[in-house]
């Protein structure tokens, strides 16, 4: 980074207005959180939901900031002190390209992925960066669970982080000696140009379904649409599953070139022959390609979902030369932690953890799960407090009607009581004839789940996946279900 930049270098690849000052002033530091600013800062006034960055225009003013970027008019006297004045039609956009600016544009220093959707771009980016590492190509990781640089990894805070730490961590990842990066883009990042400022090399699409809608998310299901299809006018080349429904709408306007993936004739990238793959202990799927490229490829993930995550991360990966044994060998040994994660337990039955915390999701895991013709399905779930009753209506009916036995558990009750969520559970769940079990704490259901386990059962921990805590009352306590299964093995706990 370059400790010290002139406002004109900043901007240059912006359309704005000096509203006062000169734009050959220095710059020591760039901020948006007023509690940052430091004098010679450049402080950007971003307008939120809750907050308004102009508010603070003369406070920070006060505390030696140097310039303004503003998006509308601003307290008249932080104008009367001797401070640069900077206005944009939006100050989002405009941080991304300053932050990019001032971290010296390092994406362009780097291959960049960026892998939209609404299910499946966390798995996939797990799958391209470890195909990539077995060939030689040092990959850094950005999503919903951490973020990898080399050897480190940083727990996330959010899928894709706000542009000016996602330009400070590229920089970061150019530093270590990283090639490549693959990242997870979501519709909020893309609302709110968190991925402005740079092109990626490679843009993804994997599917599309209703998610995100809400007061605080997406107004509907159109303007979640159009937000995923913001990334196919910033990338060089697109990447798309040919098969969903809604593709078309995805890269209608589209400025790169684009290669289609998928089940379907037509793709570019085509899976023939899948066959489910169930063996002691491990479930899985094969099949072989045509078309870009021919492979016979082996995935440890179940289902047609996972076909086509790998399918996509073979799509991405043959952009890079990568060696067709390579790949084979990546995608055999790929794991993703909190998404359909096997836990070691016993031969004779299998234990998964998966992130499906809404009825979406774990109608579709627990459907792909079906047809690996369990001895009995177990779908151990809860649902998180302070939101809408509605999910748990939904998430119930469904384990009810899919899985054999549902066990009814705590999941982040936040302020809410935990048995009024299961009550609410237990609604949805009565509309079906599913025999369910409730027990509040989750350690006692997976306790439970271990020790009533019977032969050639397949047993889900839905809904916490990678998360290692529970949260309840504001506070967040440890709790990994991989750690209580560990602790309740090793304590001597009877199964089979």
């Amino acid at each position: 980074m370059v400790i010290d930049m002139k406002l004109a270098e900043l901007f240059e690849k912006l359309e704005y207005e000096c509203v006062q000052g000169s734009m050959d002033r220095e710059i020591s530091a760039v901020v948006n959180d007023s509690r940052r600013v430091v004098p010679g800062s450049l402080f950007i006034c971003i307008e939120g939901a809750n907050f308004d960055g102009h508010r603070f225009a003369a406070e920070v003013v006060e505390k030696g900031a140097g310039a303004l970027l503003i998006s509308k008019e601003i307290d008249v006297s932080a104008a009367e002190k001797d401070v640069t004045v900077i206005k944009v039609e939006n100050t989002r956009y405009a941080m991304a390209f300053v932050s990019a600016a001032w971290f010296g544009h390092p994406a362009e220093k780097l291959k960049t992925i960026g892998i939209t959707g609404t299910k499946g771009k966390t798995t996939t980016t797990y799958l391209v960066r470890s195909i990539l590492q077995n060939a030689g190509i040092k990959c850094g990781l950005i999503g919903t669970i951490e973020t990898i640089i080399g050897d480190e990894a940083k727990h996330a805070d959010n899928t894709t982080p706000e542009s000016y730490i996602l330009q400070e961590t590229f920089a970061k990842m150019v530093d270590a000696g990283m090639e490549a990066v693959v990242m997870e883009v979501s519709s909020q990042a893309l609302m709110l140009h968190r991925t402005q400022g740079f092109i990626f090399d490679y843009g993804i699409f994997t599917n599309l379904e209703a998610d995100h809608i809400g007061p605080t998310e997406h107004a509907s299901f159109e303007e979640y649409m159009a937000c995923k299809s913001m990334l196919f006018r910033q990338c060089r080349v697109g990447i798309v599953n040919g098969d969903d429904v809604h593709v078309e709408s995805i890269v209608k306007g589209h400025t790169c070139e684009l290669e289609t993936y998928g089940l379907g004739e037509g793709n570019m990238l085509q899976a023939t022959g899948i066959r489910r793959v169930y063996m002691p202990g491990a479930l899985g799927v094969d099949f072989s390609t045509k078309g870009l490229i021919e492979l016979d490829v082996k995935v440890p993930m179940p289902g047609k979902f996972s076909v086509y995550n790998a399918l996509c991360a073979i799509s991405i990966c043959r952009h890079f030369q990568v060696n067709e044994a390579v790949i084979c060998r990546a995608l055999l040994g790929a794991r993703v932690k909190g998404r359909i994660e096997k836990v070691e337990v016993s031969d004779k039955f299998i234990v998964l953890i998966d992130y499906a915390h809404n009825a979406m999701a774990l109608e579709s895991l627990l459907t792909t799960l079906q047809e690996y013709h369990p001895h009995r399905l177990v779908c151990l779930f809860g649902c998180g407090g302070n939101r809408a009753k509605m999910r748990r209506f939904e998430m119930g009916e469904v384990s009810g009607r899919l899985a054999d036995l549902s066990i009814i558990t705590s999941d982040n009750p936040r302020f809410e009581e935990p048995q009024s969520i299961i009550e609410d559970i237990k609604t949805g769940i009565g509309r079906t004839d599913g025999a369910f079990v409730e027990i509040c704490d989750r350690r006692e259901a997976i306790a439970f789940c271990l020790s009533h386990a019977e032969e050639g059962d397949i047993i889900v921990l839905a809904g916490k996946g990678h998360e290692d805590y529970q949260e309840i009352k504001g506070e967040k306590y440890p709790m990994d279900e991989r750690v209580i299964i560990r602790e309740l093995l090793e304590g001597g706990l009877q199964h089979i």
